[in-house]
């Protein structure tokens, strides 16, 4: 006997018009309909246990009739459960209860929302067992359990079933490593076992679960120590012991501790001590910051372009204490003074002298800590542009070294250069010469001033008193030995002129920034420019 009764297939049939169906024709097609029914309920529920679903809905339905090539029901797009009523006068006579609907109500209820254009978002669930503490994942508070210990519950009173995050376990000896190097870097930094301890940091392959560890440790004692100068030093000397550990992948972790890496080097104020030499942590911080780049420049392509823009940001604010310029100083050099310094600091050189030179005179400012703030800040300008031209001269051919006695002739008489010259102040300020010959070795300044010390032979008589002596019988190979040495010079001369030419190109301009900087920083830029390049701009 079919579930279905026959009074309902004969409701069905008034519905659609047959008013005269028999008794028997209901009876018989019950269980047809109930066949049908099963065979639709059967494949809606594989489409919901395919979907991940529990909840059998109005679409699986609809898309077991497209199975079965029956068109679907229109009208059940609904996403809650479908109340059925029971029909008055009928035990098991059920339906839908539609409910009218007013136009004026639907004109006057408020516009839904747009829908948001589908898109995809990636982001991390976990990182090395960690899970990231970004938006997109759930907080910790959310997914704890109750205290009650029954399951949450949302407004629809449904269950919902939390899985915990499995928690990130460390062995005892892991934990008593992890305690003892945060003890000797807060409290024992200066002995020897903290060195013991760096160079385990450095070298030990089974300490990549606690990098996690450490990164946080870093990053809590840079924010709460700022005024604590041996503990942010230890703290750097740490991250340059993990960075150096080839059996560590801290590249998931670079975000973590960038920032404290840059709060040493661009910070205002770094200790709370007059003797404390924050000068060398900033130095440190800056070499550290470079070398974080070139290993991990590849992985991370926008690193060094946001380090490069939070540095020149730094330099280029004039709110900014001169300690922070001379962080952002230093760090640029440390990225690449061929790069860095020509194309950021170099074009910004000359104002920010001109701002810099009133701190470091006395009759300006009376106050000696500023003035020796900004005679560092100098000094690390000075570095800067020095290595940038050395780095830039390196660049072109090798020249020959001058040789230690080089002679010059001028008008019949013959001048060398043995004894070396003793320039003046004045000399020394002025600006090197524009016009450098080209074919050959250069004559100095003939003034007075610059001939102090050069001695000068006198040009050979004609006289006719003189008589031939000794040495005239060797006057044919005094005159190969001259052929051989004017061919050296005639190919050295070549060879300078040669690299003259690449020097002054226009789009290398390493002449132009020579002349420029010696401008700006006069004779102490010459410290930085080797010997051969020394004699060819001089």
């Amino acid at each position: 006997m079919s579930i279905v009764p026959k009074e309902t297939i004969e409701v069905i049939a008034q519905s659609i018009g047959i008013n005269n169906l028999s008794e028997d024709a209901a009876l018989s097609l019950a269980p047809d309909v109930e066949y049908r029914m099963r065979e639709i309920m059967q494949e809606a529920i594989k489409c919901m246990r395919h979907s991940k679903r529990t909840t059998l809905t109005s679409d699986d339905v609809d898309t077991a009739l497209s199975l079965r090539n029956v068109e679907p029901v229109y009208g059940f797009a609904s996403g809650g459960p479908l109340q059925f009523k029971r029909a008055i006068g009928h035990r098991d006579l059920f339906y839908i209860d539609d409910k009218d609907v007013d136009f004026k109500d639907v004109i006057e209820a408020p516009l839904p929302k747009a829908p948001l254009d589908t898109s995809v978002v990636c982001h991390w669930l976990a990182i090395e067992g960690v899970q990231p503490a970004i938006p997109e994942n759930a907080p910790l508070e959310v997914i704890l359990p109750p205290p009650d210990g029954k399951n949450n519950e949302q407004k629809d009173k449904l269950p919902v079933d939390i899985k915990l995050p499995v928690k990130h376990v460390l062995s005892r000896e892991l934990q008593l490593y992890f305690d003892k190097i945060t003890e000797l870097t807060v409290r024992r930094s200066d002995s020897a076992l903290f060195k013991e301890a760096l160079a385990s940091l450095a070298t030990d392959s089974g300490l990549h679960p606690l990098v996690p560890y450490f990164t946080c440790f870093i990053a809590d004692e840079v924010a709460c120590g700022l005024n604590d100068y041996k503990l942010l030093f230890a703290l750097m000397r740490v991250v340059w012991s993990l960075l150096q550990n080839p059996h560590i992948h801290i590249e998931p972790y670079l975000h973590q501790l960038m920032p404290s890496v840059v709060t040493c080097l661009v910070a205002k104020r770094l200790g709370n001590r007059f003797a404390d030499n924050h000068w060398e942590l900033r130095d440190f911080t800056a070499n550290l910051v470079a070398s974080i780049c070139k290993r991990f420049g590849h992985v991370y392509s926008s690193l060094q372009t946001r380090l490069t823009k939070t540095l020149v940001n730094a330099l280029l604010d004039p709110k900014r204490s001169l300690t922070q310029h001379y962080g952002a100083i230093q760090g640029l050099a440390a990225l690449g003074p061929n790069v860095q310094v020509r194309l950021l600091i170099l074009p910004n050189l000359e104002p920010y002298l001109q701002v810099l030179e009133p701190e470091m005179l006395l009759e300006k400012q009376r106050n000696e800590m500023k003035r020796y703030e900004a005679w560092r800040v100098y000094g690390a300008l000075l570095h800067a542009a020095g290595q940038c031209i050395y780095d830039r001269l390196k660049i072109f051919p090798p020249l020959p070294s001058p040789p230690a006695h080089t002679v010059w002739r001028s008008n019949g008489k013959v001048v060398t250069g043995s004894n070396k010259r003793k320039a003046s102040t004045e000399h020394l300020e002025q600006p090197p010469a524009k016009k450098i010959a080209t074919d050959g070795p250069v004559m100095a300044s003939s003034s007075p001033s610059h001939m102090q010390g050069e001695a000068i032979a006198p040009a050979p008589s004609n006289d006719s008193n003189v008589g031939p002596s000794a040495s005239s019988e060797h006057m044919p190979n005094n005159d190969l030995d001259g052929k051989v040495e004017r061919g050296k010079g005639d190919r050295r001369s070549i060879k300078t002129s040669a690299i003259l030419n690449q020097v002054w190109k226009d789009d290398l301009k390493s002449g132009h920034i020579l002349a420029s900087l010696f401008e700006l920083f006069g004779q102490d830029i010459l410290s930085f420019i080797p010997a051969p390049e020394m004699s060819l701009f001089l």
